[in-house]
Parts: C-alpha cells; structure tokens; sequence
C-alpha cells in the first residue's frame, strides 16, 4: 500500500494501530485478569497490520508490541529470544497480506500455528542456552527437558492463536468488505 492510499484510507491503519495498542495493554494487564501464560494478542496484532497496512514495514508490528509493553513490565534474561521470534513471526505475517476470503481464514491458522511453534522452539531454547547448567543441563537432555517445560505454554499459546487469527483474519474482510460496499476503494495492491 503506498503512503497516498494510506492517507486516504486512514481507518485501515488506525485499525491495525488499534489491534496493536490492544495487544500491548493485554500484554500489562494479562495476569490481573486471571489469562494464562502465552495467551497473547502480538501474533494477531502482526496479522492485523500486515493485512491492513499491507505495506513491508508491518511486520515491525510485533516487535513494537513488546518493546512497549517490557519497558513497563520489565525485561526478561531472554529477550533476544522472544524479541527475534516476535520478528520472525512479524516477517511471516507478510506473507499473508495478500489473501483473501477463505484463504485469509487458512493463511491466519497457519500463522497462528507456525508462529507458536517457533516461539515454542525458539525461546525455549534460549532458555536452554542461556541456563545450561543453571535451569536445565549442558546436555541434549536439558534441551528437552526444556521443551517439555514448555510444553503447557505451547498449549496455550496455539490455542489462542487457533481462536484469535481467524476472529481478527474475519474482522479483516469484513472492513474489506465495508470497503466495497461503500465504494470506498477498489483492489489494494501489496508493497
């Protein structure tokens, strides 16, 4: 989307805007709510802006989420881990901008089924690496005792993402769809 359809259809942005300011406050307010761990809003919030912005720079949507939200909530031994597979799930998410109708729907569960999975593999390697010797052993034996810890966090991370991707994937057609049927713009192109 270039900078001159974005000025024009400035709700596409707020929305996306929106989606991640939403994510950022869940990230703060997760726990005094009763959510488990790794339920999340940043995975939606990297599809939201890739569909909706559809331009390149989108996939720093994630990485802005937790930026925010860890400078109030602190930061963890492990953030050039969660940090980087945030990216790497924001990179992703540009695959899916240029989808539609049901396979906006599909392009949504398998991101909300591969980002978990590389935040699962990823960070808990990280803390693997990070704690050898201290959290888990040096060995093979501490990385899986490692992924087995986190194995419940997985659990509820896909989850999640298997309910909330499709629930935004929606929401996005249906702006596209408003769109339309207001005649507010014809076929978007991808940056």
């Amino acid at each position: 989307m270039e900078a001159r359809d974005l000025l024009t259809r400035w709700w596409r942005p707020a929305l996306a805007v929106a989606v991640v300011a939403l994510a950022v406050v869940f990230r703060l307010v997760r726990e005094e709510i009763g959510a488990p761990p790794n339920l999340e809003l940043v995975t939606s919030a990297a599809f939201a802006a890739a569909v909706l912005v559809r331009h390149r720079l989108a996939f720093l949507a994630p990485l802005v989420v937790v930026v925010v939200s860890d400078l109030v909530l602190g930061n963890t031994s492990i953030a050039l881990f969660t940090w980087s597979a945030w990216l790497v799930i924001g990179l992703g998410a540009l695959l899916t901008r240029n989808t539609s109708g049901w396979g906006r729907l599909g392009a949504a569960a398998g991101l909300g089924v591969g980002g978990s999975l590389w935040f699962f593999l990823w960070t808990n390697f990280g803390v693997w690496f990070q704690g050898r010797g201290v959290w888990y052993p040096a060995g093979w034996d501490g990385l899986v005792a490692s992924y087995v810890a986190g194995l419940p966090f997985l659990r509820t991370m896909l989850v999640g993402n298997l309910v909330l991707l499709p629930l935004v994937a929606a929401g996005t057609l249906l702006v596209e769809r408003l769109e339309r049927s207001h005649g507010l713009v014809t076929a978007p192109q991808a940056a």
